[in-house]
C-alpha cells in the first residue's frame, strides 16, 4: 500500500529544482542584506525550527556569523530586541500560519527588523506580511511529518546564509547544494530496501534515541519530534551526541535502540565514543554515516540523511498499521 507520504517524498527533487528556479534571485537579495547586519535571527516551530538548528550549527562550526535560533513565542517575548536594530529575522513555516511564528514576525515588523518568511503557502499571512517572502515550490503538502517542505526550506536557508558567510569553502558547498536534487533522486531509489528491512526489524520498539553533532542535531530533533513521534507514533528523544555522557549514559541499556549520525565532524570523535559505550552494554545501535550516501561537504549532512530516514519512518509506521502522514490531534489543536 502507498500512503500520501510516498508521493510527497518522490516530489522532493522537483520541489527543490522549482524552488531554486523561482526564488533564487530573492534569496540572493536576502544574502546581500545578511552581509550588512550584525545579527541574524532564525525562528520556527516543529520541522521548521529543526532546519534553523541545523543551519545555525553548520554556520557556527564554519563561520563568524552571529546567529540565534528561537521558537515562535520565545522570540515574541525576547526582551533583548531593540527598535531599529541592525538585524534580520528569517521566519520558517510550512503553512505560513503557525500562530506563534506569525506573532513573532509581526513583532519583528513593529521593531523595524527586516523580516523574511520562507513558507510553502503563497496566500498565507507570513508570505503577505514579511518584507521579503520566499515561497517554496512544493504545491500542497498533506503528510504531517514534512518531506518536500523540509528539504526546500533547509536548502533555502543554506543558500541564503552561506552565500553571505565567510566560510572558506562556501563556493564548493553552494555548488553541491545545486546538485542535491539529483542526489536525493538517486537516494530515493537506493535506500528504500535497506531501510524497509531495518524498519521491520525495529517495528516493535517503543522508544528511540536520536543523536548527532553539529547540524546533525537539528536533524535528530526533526527525526525524533516530527518523524518518530508524529509519523510513526513512537516515543523518541533527540540529543546532541556530545551530551551523551549526561543523562542518557545512565538510561541507555541493553536492547534499547539508539540512532547515531556520523559525518566525520571533529565533534564526531565524541559521537564515536558514545557509540562504543552503547555497543559495549548491548544497546541496539543504528549508525548512519554520510560517506555511505554522498560525497558532499559534511555541513550538508541533513539534506542527505533525511532520505534514508524517511524510508525508515515510512515503513516503521506501515509495519505498525499506521499511515505515516496521518494525525490524531495536531490538526484539531490550535494555540
Amino acid at each position: 500500500m502507498k500512503y500520501k507520504m510516498y508521493d510527497e517524498m518522490m516530489e522532493q527533487p522537483d520541489s527543490l529544482r522549482k524552488t531554486f528556479e523561482s526564488e533564487l534571485s530573492k534569496m540572493d537579495d536576502v544574502s546581500q542584506l545578511v552581509e550588512n547586519v550584525e545579527k541574524v535571527y532564525l525562528i520556527g516551530c516543529g520541522s521548521s525550527i529543526s532546519t534553523c538548528y541545523s543551519v545555525r550549527d553548520a554556520l557556527r562550526m564554519s563561520t563568524t556569523m552571529d546567529i540565534e535560533v528561537f521558537s515562535g513565542y520565545e522570540f515574541y517575548y525576547n526582551k533583548t530586541l531593540k527598535k531599529d536594530e541592525n538585524s534580520i529575522a528569517i521566519f520558517t513555516s510550512q503553512s505560513g500560519e503557525t500562530a506563534d511564528t506569525l506573532s513573532s514576525l509581526r513583532r519583528a515588523n513593529e521593531f523595524g527588523i527586516h523580516t523574511v518568511s520562507i513558507s510553502n503557502e503563497p496566500d498565507s499571512s507570513m508570505i503577505k506580511e514579511a518584507k521579503t517572502p520566499i515561497i517554496t515550490q512544493c504545491e500542497r503538502e498533506t503528510a504531517i511529518l514534512g518531506t518536500k517542505t523540509y528539504v526546500t526550506q533547509i536548502a533555502c536557508l543554506y543558500q541564503i546564509l552561506f552565500s553571505a558567510s565567510d566560510y572558506e569553502f562556501k563556493d564548493q558547498l553552494l555548488a553541491q547544494l545545486k546538485e542535491i536534487p539529483d542526489i536525493i533522486e538517486k537516494l530515493l531509489e537506493t535506500t528504500e530496501n535497506d531501510n524497509k528491512l531495518l524498519a521491520e526489524k525495529f517495528k516493535d520498539e517503543e522508544i528511540f534515541y536520536c543523536l548527532g553533532s553539529g547540524p546533525n542535531f537539528g536533524f535528530s530533533f526533526k527525526l525524533a519530534m516530527t518523524m518518530f513521534m508524529e509519523g510513526a507514533l513512537k516515543h523518541a528523544c533527540p540529543l546532541y551526541s556530545c551530551e551523551f555522557r549526561h543523562g542518557l549514559i545512565e538510561r541507555i541499556e541493553k536492547d534499547v535502540p539508539a540512532l547515531f549520525f556520523d559525518s566525520n565532524f571533529e565533534s564526531d570523535e565524541i559521537t564515536r565514543k558514545a557509540i562504543d559505550f552503547s555497543n559495549n552494554i548491548g544497546a541496539k545501535i543504528i549508525i548512519y554515516k554520510l560517506e555511505d550516501y554522498a560525497d558532499v561537504d559534511n555541513l550538508l549532512s541533513p539534506l542527505i540523511f533525511v532520505i534514508p530516514l524517511e524510508w525508515f519512518i515510512y515503513y516503521l509506521a506501515h509495519f505498525n498499521n499506521e499511515d505515516p502522514g496521518a494525525t490524531r490531534h495536531i490538526g484539531k489543536v490550535r494555540y
